[in-house]
């Protein structure tokens, strides 16, 4: 188990957990931290609208557009990064011509 290097959770987990292995490190717990994130992010964003079914309606078109716009860096090369982008622009362009027309 690991957690940050609070010493009051070291009585809680000897007792709930005599057997398990605690280490409380503030570095070891960064993983589990960073993949709570996106969570984090959304909650942020949710506090800024008036209701929660607005936010909700909105956060839901959002992840939608959001994955189109913005492919994942890391996995691309320059040039394929740069041709996701003009390909979600051009869909972008035809579905907005579209709610126009």
């Amino acid at each position: 188990m690991v957690t940050d290097k609070r010493r009051s959770y070291t009585k809680p987990v000897q007792a709930l957990a005599p057997d398990a292995d605690h280490r409380a490190h503030k570095g070891l717990n960064n993983r589990i931290e960073n993949s709570h994130r996106p969570t984090r992010k959304r909650e942020k964003i949710m506090g800024r609208f008036k209701s929660p079914r607005q936010a909700q309606r909105f956060l839901s078109a959002h992840d939608q557009i959001n994955t189109v716009f913005r492919p994942r860096r890391y996995t691309l090369s320059a040039a394929s990064y740069r041709r996701a982008r003009a390909d979600a622009f051009g869909l972008w362009q035809d579905y907005t011509g579209e709610m126009n027309a």
